[in-house]
């Protein structure tokens, strides 16, 4: 509405919902966030920075106090700004979106909720309820950031989920903002299965990610920055995030 984008004929104020949308649980092989759960909820979530810390790591760098009192994750991913933050962690872990209608409930990955700027899955008379993540064992996911000031929307982001097994990565994730093309990097995802977790392969996966996104020069800074940028970023989460892993796979 902010941008003119909508003029609906009637609003309807759902905070009434969120004593009942607004949580972060844990279940056995993934977590369940509420999607009225607050951003500042998410920052505070001991479980959300032990078992998913790219939340935490994304919440850190998420607009001010204000909006982070106020501001919800259902809200951010239904706006599906391109330069906002939590699409791009879900699409990083792979997070399944739980949409509900007077008609029952539909469930969709990332890929196909995220169906470009300023536009999701989210049909007429449909709500987004939940978020689903996968938990796995020996993984580890980070996420980074570039801003012009704290706060700001990205001039580039990236995340990035891994987990390893017997030495080698057998699951991976890398998603990127405000860089256009697609929100996950596919081929730079498959180039990483398989092999064992080192600097080079990480460097390769990210100039795969940064060859594959579509920025544009604008107020931010030029293509060429931005995709200069995106390779920093994924290389830069890839190493945090199997760290992560790594740590978790020793204890």
């Amino acid at each position: 509405m902010k941008l003119r984008l909508a003029s609906p004929l009637h609003v309807i104020d759902i905070d009434p919902l969120a004593h009942d949308l607004g949580y972060v649980q844990a279940r056995e092989d993934h977590v369940r966030i509420g999607a009225m759960t607050r951003h500042r909820a998410l920052l505070e979530s001991a479980l959300l920075e032990d078992r998913l810390a790219i939340f935490t790591d994304a919440e850190r760098v998420i607009a001010d106090p204000v909006v982070r009192n106020r501001g919800t994750i259902g809200g951010a991913l239904c706006q599906a700004d391109p330069s906002e933050d939590l699409s791009a962690v879900c699409a990083a872990v792979k997070a399944e979106m739980v949409i509900r209608s007077s008609a029952g409930e539909r469930v969709v990955g990332m890929r196909e909720f995220h169906q470009g700027p300023y536009e999701t899955a989210v049909g007429p008379a449909e709500m987004l309820v939940e978020i689903r993540v996968p938990t796995r064992a020996r993984s580890g996911s980070a996420y980074a950031k570039v801003d012009r000031r704290v706060g700001d929307w990205a001039v580039v982001a990236a995340g990035a989920a891994l987990t390893l097994e017997n030495g080698t990565i057998a699951e991976a994730g890398i998603a990127l903002a405000a860089v256009g093309g697609e929100i996950t990097s596919t081929e730079a995802e498959q180039a990483l299965l398989g092999n064992p977790p080192s600097d080079e392969l990480f460097k390769e996966a990210a100039a795969l990610a940064a060859a594959a996104c579509e920025p544009v020069t604008d107020q931010r800074g030029s293509a060429e920055y931005k995709r200069h940028v995106a390779g920093v970023l994924v290389e830069r989460v890839l190493t945090r995030a199997c760290a992560r892993a790594t740590r978790e796979e020793e204890e």
